[in-house]
C-alpha cells in the first residue's frame, strides 16, 4: 500500500503543478491581450488620417466628399460638393449627402460643419459652427413701410 500512497502523492503534486501553470498561462494571455489593446490605441492616434480613409467605403459619396475637401483644403458648401462630384444639385441629392455627412459630424468623426450646409474635415482642423444666440432676427416685429404707388415722390412714406 505504501507504493499506492507514494503514487497518489506524486499525482496530487503534479495536478497542483498543472493548476499553477494554467493560472500563470491565463495571466500571461491577459497581459498579452492588454498590450495588444494598447497597440491598437497607439496606432489609431498615429494614423488618424489613415483611419478616416479606412472608415469610408472607397468610391462612396462620403469618400468623394472627403477627397474634394482635402483637395481644396477648406470647408466646402453642399452645392459645390455635389457639383464637383458631377451630381445634380437637387433637393433629394442635397438631403441624401447632407444626411450622410451629418452622421459623421454628430459623432465628431471625419467631418465638421463650420457653417450651415458647409462641411470641413476634422483632420484639417476645420472648426464646428458656433451656437447662434437664441432670439428673433434683427428687425423682427417692425411694421414694414409701404409706398403708395400713386403718391408723388415728395410725400413721406406712410404705413398702410
Amino acid at each position: 500500500m505504501s507504493e499506492r500512497r507514494a503514487i497518489d502523492d506524486r499525482l496530487r503534486k503534479k495536478q497542483l503543478e498543472i493548476t499553477s501553470l494554467e493560472e500563470k498561462l491565463k495571466a500571461a494571455k491577459i497581459y498579452v491581450s492588454a498590450l495588444q489593446d494598447v497597440m491598437k490605441l497607439l496606432n489609431r492616434d498615429d494614423d488618424q488620417a489613415d483611419t478616416a480613409e479606412a472608415k469610408l467605403r472607397p468610391g462612396s459619396t462620403v469618400a468623394q466628399a472627403r477627397e474634394i475637401i482635402l483637395e481644396r483644403g477648406e470647408p466646402v458648401h453642399i452645392d459645390d460638393l455635389l457639383t464637383a462630384m458631377g451630381k445634380e444639385v437637387s433637393r433629394d441629392s442635397k438631403a441624401s449627402l447632407a444626411g450622410s455627412l451629418a452622421a459623421y459630424v454628430r459623432k465628431e468623426e471625419i467631418f465638421t460643419r463650420p457653417a450651415p450646409n458647409t462641411y470641413g474635415l476634422v483632420e484639417l482642423g476645420h472648426t464646428d459652427i458656433e451656437e447662434e444666440e437664441d432670439g428673433p432676427p434683427a428687425g423682427f416685429g417692425r411694421q414694414p413701410v409701404m409706398r403708395d404707388p400713386f403718391a408723388s415722390d415728395l410725400e413721406d412714406d406712410v404705413p398702410f
